[in-house]
């Protein structure tokens, strides 16, 4: 049996901010097909706004349009296709890598680089290959990173779904679907950050912000939070920053200062690769610089090679935080609940659907830290 549903629908992409009147996210009704085999269909209570989904929007990630938007979602299940190990009732945080469990990276404890589910997502279709939503016109939109969150609805395969404790709210629930695990596991998992550490977080949205609890919980020293937004070097303040610098051309020296000589790990959420090589500058020698953020995928990164062998640096990349979701998801929710991960300070607007395109003007701008639609 079909769902009705109303989702928001990118149809043409690089339309110019303010996108209160460009709207390139259209709220258009649409219809949801059964979910498959393994696949389930969700009742979407909360999605998160990343700059993932505005990469897209502004054009500098290309995706198969039209496409459904969204991926930081936490819902209800209604229907589970056969084969999958869920039941109408539970509830749920989707993430945005529906890792198969087979391919080899699967196999070696890596599902964040799942070969057929990076695929998937590339393709804009669900880990099994198929669409679920169509249109009036018989347009068949596409799905975004196998979650297509702005909808009330959707059908993801149960690979991209977690189940949670029913007590968790839901707009605090969709925040560990990507902010928390992406910048919780950048500094637990592929920082490393040990007791003693001195830290450094390039940006401070959602995904800086959990990266800097994190770094906090795992016994950072020193923790630099490093932003061109005064509000939001404020907050890193009040959730444990030991120090705050302003973003711009003194900032690598300002840490470096405040380090005795560079942090030991330095994490970039920003996706800019100015920014990305001030964070391998402000890295102490011996150091791990840790970049999350999407660049263009035109830009390249300069860095002077020796550095890497004379200091014994590292230099290393993090998708969805080296996490595994169903190990992560409970471990991060449960740190949550003891009050050593407060990520619900992340959560600074709750929106409804129809003001997603408003949504993104202030993510734009850099006036939210994670808005959260609440259906």
């Amino acid at each position: 049996m079909s769902t009705s549903t109303r989702a928001a629908v990118l149809v043409e992409s690089g339309r110019p901010a303010p996108y209160a009147s460009s709207r390139p996210l259209e709220i258009m009704p649409l219809t949801l097909e059964a979910p498959g085999p393994g696949e389930l269909l969700v009742r979407v209570r909360a999605a998160g706004l990343c700059h993932s989904d505005l990469s897209v929007i502004d054009g500098s990630r290309l995706r198969p349009l039209p496409m459904a938007l969204g991926h930081e979602a936490a819902g209800e299940v209604v229907e589970a296709g056969q084969g999958a190990e869920f039941a109408p009732g539970d509830h749920v945080v989707l993430s945005f890598v529906p890792a198969c469990g087979h391919c080899p990276r699967c196999v070696a404890g890596r599902p964040a680089l799942c070969e057929p589910g990076a695929a998937a997502n590339g393709n804009g279709t669900l880990l099994g290959g198929g669409l679920r939503f169509a249109a009036a016109d018989g347009a068949r939109p596409r799905h975004h990173l196998g979650v297509s969150a702005f909808s009330e609805y959707t059908v993801v395969s149960a690979r991209s779904a977690v189940k949670i404790d029913p007590g968790l709210p839901f707009e605090i629930a969709a925040l560990f679907g990507c902010a928390v695990l992406t910048g919780a596991g950048a500094a637990f998992y592929s920082a490393g950050v040990s007791p003693g550490d001195g830290v450094a977080v390039f940006g401070l949205g959602g995904v800086g912000l959990a990266a800097l609890l994190a770094a906090k919980a795992a016994g950072a020293a020193t923790l630099v939070a490093v932003d061109v937004v005064g509000a939001k070097l404020e907050l890193a303040r009040r959730l444990g920053a030991t120090h705050t610098v302003a973003g711009g051309p003194d900032a690598v020296e300002a840490i470096r200062e405040i380090t005795g000589g560079g942090a030991e790990k330095v994490v970039d959420t920003t996706g800019v690769v100015p920014v990305l090589e001030q964070a391998y500058r402000a890295t102490a020698r011996g150091g791990t610089t840790v970049t999350v953020g999407l660049p263009d995928p035109s830009r390249e990164l300069t860095l002077p090679a020796l550095s890497l062998v004379a200091e014994e640096r590292t230099l290393r990349g993090s998708y969805l935080g080296s996490c595994v979701p169903r190990r992560d998801v409970p471990r991060f929710v449960g740190m949550y609940r003891a009050g050593v991960l407060p990520v619900d300070a992340l959560l600074s607007h709750r929106l409804t659907l129809d003001e997603v395109n408003e949504g993104f003007d202030r993510l734009h701008t850099g006036e939210a830290v994670r808005q959260v639609i609440v259906m």
